[in-house]
């Protein structure tokens, strides 16, 4: 697997895979909204609907995956998440959540996924 467009698309699918397995309903991929940015899933769990960040990574000076959602990326997505509404005519019963799928791919072995719910 060379390049990094690649590697985020094979975390992008491990991510989809999990979520649905977890029985949520996956709603749309890759889902741009202009020049603000793009949400990387969005799925509906139960009644929430969930804005997913992935962040896939190999070992190395990177670091954790998790590391990546700062302060200024969360921001991001919660506006991306109220462009989304604006478009589809409201938020769901449950409200909305944003979770991260965390990918961390080794050079060799099976890759850690990590789901943590509610980041921001």
């Amino acid at each position: 697997m060379n390049g990094t467009g690649a590697l985020g698309r094979y975390g992008e699918e491990l991510a989809a895979r999990l979520l649905t397995e977890a029985g949520m309903t996956v709603l749309a991929r890759n889902w741009r909204y202009g020049r603000v940015g793009e949400i990387d899933i969005v799925a509906h769990d139960g009644d929430a609907l969930v804005i997913c960040e992935v962040k896939t990574r190999r070992p190395g000076p990177f670091g954790q995956p998790l590391a990546a959602i700062t302060p200024t990326k969360s921001d991001r997505l919660k506006h991306l998440a109220e462009c989304w509404l604006q478009q589809q005519g409201g938020a769901p019963p449950g409200g909305v959540r944003i979770d991260v799928v965390a990918v961390l791919v080794p050079r060799r072995g099976a890759p850690l996924v990590e789901h943590v719910r509610g980041v921001a």
